[in-house]
């Protein structure tokens, strides 16, 4: 089997959010359940388990979006009156 990149699901308070998905993505995403719990030897995840770590893996392997915030959460440079140059 094929090494999966979404490895074991953390437990984490979660934050309450509605999102619509086409029939198909949510298949895949029975599917991914499944090939998930072989992999790891858990039980199969209901699919809502699996968005927001898949999220968070794809956010963090996305050069692009590091690079972004590389730039935007990198601190102001200000001058010792405390005013930004």
């Amino acid at each position: 089997m094929a090494k999966l990149k979404l490895g074991a699901i953390e437990s984490d308070k979660p934050l309450r959010m509605t999102v619509e998905l086409p029939a198909a993505v949510h298949r895949d995403l029975l599917s991914y359940a499944e090939a998930h719990a072989a992999e790891t030897g858990q039980h199969a995840v209901e699919p809502a388990k699996l968005i927001a770590p898949m999220l968070q893996r794809f956010m963090a392997t996305d050069r692009g979006f590091a690079k972004f915030r590389r730039r935007n959460d990198a601190p102001k440079k200000t001058t010792p009156s405390g005013k930004t140059p």
